[in-house]
């Protein structure tokens, strides 16, 4: 067993108040596959309008992938899901998921108000705002997870799925599956070693520079939005 996986995901701990952002200017880069990285863009295969094929990071949350990459164990490699998004996809799978999450939790007797509370647990409000904009669309953030020789090593849940056992430590609290919860704590130790946050809402999501990693470090962010693929192709090294 990998000494990852005996060390147990700490329990979320209290989020900061989120500070004035600090932006910098920070480049785009390319991410490319090789043997310890694969990439499987979700939303172009899922059929999105809005669907960005191309895998792009800020070249400091790229280069922190590096680092994931070389912490992997021998035979192993990422599979990376999402990355950066324009805000259009950001848009789209927020209507889209909307009328998913309403009817699978019974919201429809619920005020706009409580429904958009509730949503925004699973997917982020696109508000058009490049100061305080949704985490993908900075590049600061990724959706990943990791495979072994014989596949895709078992998380819990799908990606994007809809339920508490998406959240990262479920397995640390719940004495169900010893085999999700190693793997949990591989995926987790790996990518906070190389610098990045978790999302505790999702296992599969990592992110720097972003508001969300600003409420966890109690640094100010420093990504503005970037909202198209042009802008983004502009910044790209």
């Amino acid at each position: 067993m990998n000494e990852r996986m005996k060390k147990p995901i700490p329990m979320p701990g209290q989020l900061h108040d989120e500070k004035i952002p600090q932006f910098h200017d920070s480049p785009m880069v390319r991410i490319r596959p090789d043997e310890k990285l694969e990439i499987h863009m979700m939303y172009p295969a899922l059929g999105m309008e809005n669907g960005y094929q191309e895998c792009l990071l800020r070249k400091e949350a790229a280069d922190m992938l590096a680092k994931a990459k070389e912490l992997l164990p021998e035979g192993y490699r990422f599979v990376i899901w999402d990355a950066w998004r324009p805000f259009a996809l950001q848009q789209e799978l927020y209507t889209y998921y909307r009328d998913v999450i309403i009817e699978e939790f019974h919201l429809a007797d619920k005020s706009p108000a409580e429904q958009a509370a509730f949503i925004s647990q699973f997917v982020a409000d696109p508000v058009a705002d490049r100061v305080h904009p949704p985490a993908h669309t900075t590049g600061g953030a990724i959706d990943l997870t990791i495979a072994g020789p014989d596949g895709l090593l078992a998380m819990g849940t799908d990606f994007d799925a809809f339920t508490d056992r998406t959240e990262t430590v479920w397995f640390e609290t719940h004495d169900e599956d010893e085999t999700v919860r190693n793997n949990r704590r591989l995926l987790y130790h790996i990518m906070t070693e190389a610098g990045f946050t978790n999302l505790a809402s999702e296992w599969w999501h990592y992110e720097t520079g972003d508001r969300n990693w600003s409420r966890v470090t109690g640094q100010p962010a420093c990504y503005s939005g970037v909202f198209t693929p042009n802008e983004a192709e502009a910044l790209i090294i």
